[in-house]
């Protein structure tokens, strides 16, 4: 169906749905320990290459941002999802739009993942306050 066919609602729902897979991919890719071993070799590469399009060229693999750019252009040519104008303008914006979105995923995630590591955190250190006022507070026996 041409985009100019599809409902501007219809094109808001396709972009925040298209945006989900493109932050799940940038961010597995730049920050997940299953790609750690790539990413260490790349961020290397990126800092010790002697070319500046190879220091470049690693260096997309370490940036969320950088590489979500590349993950949409894959997600634009896979669904030829197109917004507010159909040929290059709309592949253009939605390319733009798909990137801006997806990007604000990744910081909300990045956001609640740093919020639950210091909850975590706050509860073992009362846990451990709590275990070592126990141990210095001896049994009382009830009257």
């Amino acid at each position: 169906m041409p985009m100019l066919a599809m409902s501007l609602s219809h094109q808001f729902a396709y972009l925040m749905l298209l945006a989900l897979p493109i932050a799940c991919a940038s961010w597995t890719v730049t920050h997940e320990e299953v790609f750690r071993e790539p990413r260490e070799y790349c961020k290397d590469r990126s800092q010790n290459c002697k070319p500046l399009v190879a220091r470049k060229f690693f260096y997309l693999f370490t940036c969320e941002y950088c590489f979500s750019h590349y993950v949409t252009a894959f997600f634009l040519i896979l669904t030829q999802f197109q917004m507010l104008y159909d040929g290059w303008r709309g592949y253009l914006i939605a390319w733009f739009a798909l990137v801006w979105v997806a990007n604000v995923y990744m910081s909300i995630f990045n956001r609640l993942r740093l919020e639950i590591k210091h909850e975590n955190v706050v509860i073992a250190t009362e846990t451990a306050v709590q275990k070592r006022v126990e141990a210095e507070i001896p049994n009382s026996p009830v009257v």
